[in-house]
């Protein structure tokens, strides 16, 4: 301690914790059971290793979506360790896991990184060999996914590791292994303190060597192809949110000198182009104390050794903003910008006929529940009308005077001070005769209806994913909903609810009863959101048209392809076979979905959308309201995804309605709310919610 500071962030999980020992309190033995199968050991849903709002806290890291995640990074940013831990647990059958990590490792991983890892290894070793405990290094956690608590120290300049312990939900105080042996809260308690002495004290000896490499990190300049990311965006919302969001990271940001004739790639077609820089562009470049991470978030495609990866691989910032972008091989002049432009608020009008409320951001969607909560009547509008010069698009809010007649003089005031208080622009009209387009009178303008919501969670639905829709529409939208329980359906009455959301996952306790009851709801008016996984439920039943392949044809092809694949693996060698099951999976890379942004669940988009697709899974088209697809292989745009799997995903449904009787059904095969960083996706599952089946 002479010449080491040792920082412990010991509770980073409080809510999960309390959820565990309240668990093992109610349930645990004495002396303790170490039968795997009592009930000790079988911790319910959703388990203890997530937040309050089911996040998994160790993958947000960089998206700071979590109040964790923000309070800590603000703590790291302070001190800037050179040696960063994350103690972890893994299986009960597992060995302890420490470095080196496995590959891949981001190409910007230094030498000096890579060699310590291999140096702390070996310190370990030389104290599990002396107490004959087993251990690994070199596998399955790998240094890629910028958003772990072990790549985002690393790629900010730190030693960042991971450590593995065996035990996790399933040890208790005490659980048998598969080999008979007994590994106890001690074992698990001894084996980490001892990796953690272990990594200060080579630390230590190594302070030197440790400081002049971390100073090294910043004085390197970066390098790689790309020096400089220009975005580009007319979306006020977007541009603001990203600017908070790269403030949290501490990524400087900036404008240029309106330059022509600049060469770049671009993120939309894949090509090397000319663009000219404007003044309301957005440029980050290497050139900054931030500049690894700033690269390593913004570059176009990340560069794989092994697709054999932990995480998703893919997260470019312009395209999880939907955003237009050019990065370029030369590092521009950048002014600097302190901070967020400031909102000016309102003034309240006076002889208003309407307020227009526009509808491109998911900042619009918390504008309208604003509303909706404050006992509002909205419309909005299906077509494209002008009034004075302005076009406001299809999915426009409008606030009339004649559905708020209850505000009597106070309309205006209380319009006003709702937008201001979401600090949201707006535009007033004083009639509702249109120069072009529906008057607002028309069967075009509709109203909404404010939905009462429910989602379905517990046993068989993702944990990570409930959470994920659980904190939108609590933290983001703050919209009312009831959480379900998937158990108690049978008893529940779903007439009194409009919309029911099935998030990600298997439902396997939704039993037939359950899907009957759900179907006869939505054929009498009820909108069910199925989301990702959720939906082969639906393909497997009767109850839904949606098929998991495109076409017969199609799926005969693929399967000839995979026959063709089996047949050619007969004689690879055994240790090959998660290889070759990567040419079959999508562990997360981004896609370009085609849109039909007349239909309402793409309002406020234009011709495309940029997805995170995170699993293989592939449906067909509909017979109609085929709102979003991908059509074909080439528009893969970002990350790692097997060759067979992304031949079949062209041509396939992301994003669709089905009519069942007077409801329908909303497909989200790629979820939108997806760890809860997707920002670009945020105001498609608002359109879901509020406006599909409303006009």
């Amino acid at each position: 301690l002479e010449n080491t500071v040792v920082i412990i962030d010991p509770c980073i999980n409080p809510d999960g914790r309390d959820r565990y020992v309240n668990f093992y309190s109610q349930n645990g033995q004495m002396p303790f059971n170490p039968d795997v199968q009592s009930a000790e050991h079988q911790e319910p849903w959703p388990g203890g290793r997530q937040n309050h709002y089911l996040f998994d806290l160790n993958r947000d890291w960089a998206w700071q979506t979590q109040v964790e995640s923000q309070e800590r990074i603000v703590e790291y940013n302070k001190w800037m360790p050179h040696v960063h831990v994350d103690f972890h647990e893994q299986g009960h059958n597992s060995p302890y896991y420490f470095a080196p990590a496995a590959k891949p490792y981001h190409e910007l991983i230094t030498n000096w990184q890579r060699e310590f890892q291999t140096m702390i290894g070996k310190n370990h070793a030389k104290y599990f060999d002396k107490n004959n405990w087993f251990y690994f290094t070199k596998q399955f956690f790998d240094l890629l996914y910028p958003s772990y608590g072990d790549t985002y120290p690393t790629y900010n300049g730190a030693i960042g590791m991971t450590y593995e312990q065996a035990g996790g939900g399933r040890g208790g105080l005490g659980v048998i292994k598969q080999e008979g042996d007994t590994l106890t809260l001690l074992d698990r308690l001894t084996h980490h303190t001892t990796t953690g002495l272990s990594t200060i004290e080579i630390t230590a000896a190594q302070n030197d060597k440790v400081l002049t490499e971390f100073k090294k990190f910043f004085d390197t300049p970066v390098t790689g192809t790309y020096k400089s990311f220009v975005l580009k965006s007319d979306n006020e919302d977007k541009m603001t949110h990203l600017k908070i969001w790269l403030d949290k990271n501490q990524i400087q940001y900036g404008s240029a000198a309106n330059v022509k004739g600049l060469k770049g790639f671009n993120y939309h077609n894949k090509q090397t182009e000319s663009f000219t820089i404007n003044k309301n562009d957005l440029v980050v470049t290497v050139n900054q104390p931030k500049g690894v991470l700033a690269k390593i978030l913004f570059e176009p495609q990340t560069k794989l050794t092994d697709s054999l990866t932990y995480d998703i691989t893919a997260w470019a910032v312009p395209y999880f903003y939907g955003m237009q972008a050019y990065a370029t091989t030369t590092a521009l002049n950048v002014k600097l910008q302190s901070s967020v432009s400031k909102f000016e608020p309102a003034n309240v009008p006076e002889n208003t006929y309407a307020f227009f409320f526009k509808w491109n951001s998911f900042k619009d969607a918390k504008m309208l529940t604003a509303l909706l909560n404050a006992k509002v009547k909205v419309r909005f509008t299906t077509r494209q009308i002008n009034i004075g010069g302005k076009n406001h698009e299809p999915g426009t809010l409008i606030v009339a005077k004649r559905d708020n007649s209850i505000l009597g003089n106070n309309f205006e005031a209380k319009i006003v001070a709702l937008a201001n208080a979401q600090e949201h622009k707006f535009t007033v009209v004083s009639t509702g005769f249109m120069d072009n387009g529906p008057d607002l009178g028309s069967g075009n303008i509709s109203y909404i209806k404010k939905p009462k919501i429910a989602i379905l969670r517990g046993n068989g639905v993702s944990a990570l994913n409930y959470g994920a829709t659980w904190y939108y529409m609590e933290q983001e939208l703050n919209y009312p909903f009831s959480a379900i329980n998937v158990d108690a359906l049978n008893r529940t009455n779903l007439d009194e609810y409009d919309v029911l959301v099935m998030q990600e996952g298997r439902y396997g306790n939704l039993e037939e009863a359950g899907m009957k009851k759900i179907s006869s709801w939505v054929k009498a008016g009820g909108k069910l959101i199925a989301v990702g996984s959720s939906i082969r439920k639906l393909a497997d039943s009767d109850y839904a048209s949606i098929s998991k392949y495109n076409s017969e044809d199609e799926e005969k092809e693929i399967k000839k392809k995979e026959e063709a694949n089996q047949e050619a693996s007969q004689l690879k060698p055994y240790d090959q076979g998660r290889r070759e099951l990567a040419k079959q999976m999508i562990p997360g890379a981004i896609f370009k979905v085609s849109l039909d942004k007349t239909h309402p669940l793409a309002y406020g988009y234009g011709s495309y959308l940029y997805s995170l697709k995170t699993s293989a899974s592939r449906y067909g088209y509909l017979d109609s309201q085929n709102v979003g697809i991908i059509k074909s292989k080439d528009d893969h745009m970002s990350g790692f995804a097997g060759q067979y799997v992304k031949e079949a995903v062209g041509k396939s449904m992301v994003f669709g309605v089905e009519n069942k009787g007077r409801g329908e059904i909303v497909y989200l095969v790629d979820n939108p709310l997806f760890r809860a960083f997707w920002y670009d996706g945020k105001l498609m599952f608002a359109n879901a919610l509020f406006l599909v089946g409303q006009d």
